[in-house]
């Protein structure tokens, strides 16, 4: 998986498919796939994202970089090690 420890924390590179009909993350072939509900205008689909992941990481996640477009970059308030045990139990 495409995850970096910081500082603060820890960088995670996401791919989001909106319109899905359900929210659900998934790991394929060493890649982060967010399925979100809403559809990608005015920043609603970022939005859902980072709602969701606070919820399932209980740590504050901000995005970095990928506003506009599919493949997104994350900063999470958790280590490495924490954050990749919590994505070995989807």
């Amino acid at each position: 998986m495409s995850i970096k420890e910081t500082a603060d924390g820890s960088l995670i590179t996401i791919f989001v498919k909106p319109n899905s009909p359900k929210f659900n993350i998934e790991i394929d072939d060493d890649k982060i796939i967010i399925y979100a509900t809403e559809e990608p205008e005015k920043g609603k689909v970022n939005k859902e994202i980072l709602k969701e992941l606070t919820k399932f990481f209980h740590a504050n996640v901000e995005l970095v970089s990928g506003a506009t477009c599919r493949q997104k970059q994350l900063a999470v308030g958790i280590k490495k090690a924490e954050l990749e045990q919590l994505l070995k139990e989807i």
